[in-house]
């Protein structure tokens, strides 16, 4: 739930995700009141919007597909501080692929990829082919949060694109690490601290709420990725009885988020890393790390000390990075979100790499392991990395003492020898103003279907089950015997996605929780694998 959403889909996924879907007439429900919201909003949740054209300009390709594909952008205007309507206001980007079934629409539904930080503007035309037939039933709309994207911006201005590292072997990489989180914080409090204070979920949540009304809808779908499962399950909590059909994949337990979220799937991550590594000593032959998994561990422990005496020097030219012992590591864990081959088979070229590259031989990068570098090394990234911090650190207080981190980091070195001091490393949130709210709790009950992989490396499954038990009225789809982080339309695992379309599509939650299975390697679960799931 954090840097990967900028490695894996600069569009969307990655630590974080978001998708989303319908069909069918809803069900007959009692036709709710119109929502009431807090005085001097009228102007924001009344606002008509203007929708016209994605492109910026004629250099817009993204803009530009979008408008191919016949979809309409438009700015939704929000205050910055909702204690505070008639003060400074911000915009928020939004796209919609309008319902072209209209006899049988269900409404608009809301799309978030992740993060925080992850971009849905791009989205609606994916998530209507996902949807198959139950797209044209629903308008699909695409946002970027409050300072995402084309929203209005934030950027501090940071010399890395994510603040997620290794804290190293030794305590000298840890102090090294302490100097630079305190200093991104430092710099985005020097850059925004007039808006900091309101870049949190809360905010959006109500976001989601002046969208849904500018939209004039009573109620919304939604689907959330990763990160946009916590935030949907805030919006259930904030604005009940808004919402329709809800999709979370890849959930989280509302309790645990916060900026050591991570530290919860620390040993999801080295099962992920110890799998991939049985799968690349079958094919030693093509990325000569060793013949059994133990050997390929063995190989990666090496490059992490090698680094740590001398930063490994990989690329040529404009594309030559310096790995020390804190970066070696953030490519393991960006590597292993997804157990299919294509992911797996990016992560053993790139520690083939790493490996020659120890060795003194000449490596060429890939464009994808290029553009992993350079997220973690320069500021090209730094609006992505400024933002992602700045939600989860507004959300949360981080433990202010460095001691608590290193305490953790040398606990975590038994068990967790290579991911644990990345996933329990400090961060700018150490160094962070206190959150003006407290954290959303979860007390009233919201009727969703909940997705999750057994071995999710991001958002444990653990996670599901326990936000499965805080919402008595949700349902859980479990995917079984998978190392992934966000399942459907992405894994293309045909038993999950039958059944969300199925959900989406009548607006029935099924009888009973349900299991499917990836199957031998195939991603393609049948249509009978799916079974009631033992809790």
């Amino acid at each position: 739930m954090t840097a990967a959403s900028a490695l894996c889909r600069a569009s969307a996924v990655g630590l974080a995700l978001a998708v989303c879907l319908g069909a069918a007439p809803a069900t007959a429900t009692a036709v709710p009141s119109k929502p009431k919201h807090a005085s001097g909003l009228d102007r924001y949740y009344n606002q008509r919007l203007s929708w016209g054209s994605c492109a910026d300009g004629p250099d817009d390709t993204v803009g530009r597909g979008l408008d191919a594909a016949g979809v309409q952008c438009t700015d939704v205007t929000v205050p910055l501080d909702y204690t505070a309507p008639r003060g400074r206001t911000v915009t928020v980007a939004v796209s919609r692929l309008k319902a072209t079934d209209t006899r049988h629409r269900v409404g608009s539904i809301l799309l978030n990829n992740g993060g925080p930080g992850g971009t849905a503007f791009a989205s609606p035309p994916e998530f209507h082919a996902w949807m198959k037939e139950t797209g044209p039933r629903y308008d699909i709309v695409g946002f970027d949060p409050r300072f995402v994207g084309r929203s209005t911006p934030l950027d501090c201005g940071w010399p890395v694109g994510t603040t997620l590292s290794s804290a190293g072997l030794d305590r000298a990489a840890f102090e090294r690490q302490v100097v630079l989180q305190k200093d991104l914080a430092a710099k985005c409090r020097a850059t925004d601290a007039t808006v900091l204070p309101h870049v949190s979920t809360r905010n959006t949540a109500r976001d989601m709420d002046v969208i849904r009304g500018a939209l004039g809808e009573r109620k919304i779908s939604y689907f959330g990725y990763s990160y946009g499962t916590y935030l949907g399950t805030v919006y259930t909590q904030m604005f009940p009885g808004r919402t329709d059909r809800m999709v979370l994949d890849g959930a989280i337990d509302p309790r645990r988020f916060g900026p050591r979220l991570l530290r919860e799937a620390a040993g999801e991550n080295e099962q992920a890393l110890a799998d991939w590594a049985e799968w690349a000593a079958v094919r030693d032959d093509t990325y000569d790390l060793g013949r059994t998994r133990d050997q390929v561990l063995a190989t990666i422990d090496r490059l992490i000390e090698r680094s740590a005496r001398r930063p490994i020097t990989v690329g040529t030219g404009p594309n030559t990075f310096h790995l020390d012992d804190t970066l070696v590591p953030f490519v393991l864990v960006a590597g292993i979100d997804s157990d299919t081959d294509a992911s797996r088979a990016a992560l053993g070229e790139q520690v083939s790499a790493l490996n020659r590259a120890a060795a003194g031989q000449p490596t060429r990068l890939s464009p994808q392991f290029a553009g992993i570098l350079r997220l973690v090394t320069t500021g090209e990234q730094s609006h992505h990395g400024s933002v992602q911090s700045a939600v989860i650190c507004g959300d949360v207080a981080a433990p202010r003492d460095p001691e608590v981190y290193w305490r953790d980091i040398e606990g975590s070195r038994a068990t967790h020898p290579r991911l644990g001091p990345l996933v329990n490393n400090i961060s700018p949130c150490a160094f962070w103003d206190r959150p003006r709210e407290e954290p959303t709790e979860v007390k009233r009950d919201a009727k969703v279907l909940i997705v999750s992989a057994t071995g999710d490396p991001r958002t444990t499954h653990t996670g599901a089950v326990a936000l499965h038990g805080l919402l008595p009225g949700s349902k859980l789809l479990t995917l079984k015997n998978a190392n992934r982080h966000a399942v459907y339309g992405l894994y293309e695992n045909v038993c999950v996605d039958n059944r969300v379309n199925r959900y989406l599509a009548t607006g029935k939650l099924p009888a009973t929780d349900e299991t499917c299975t990836q199957r031998a390697g195939r991603r393609e679960g049948t249509s009978d694998s799916a079974s009631p799931s033992q809790p």
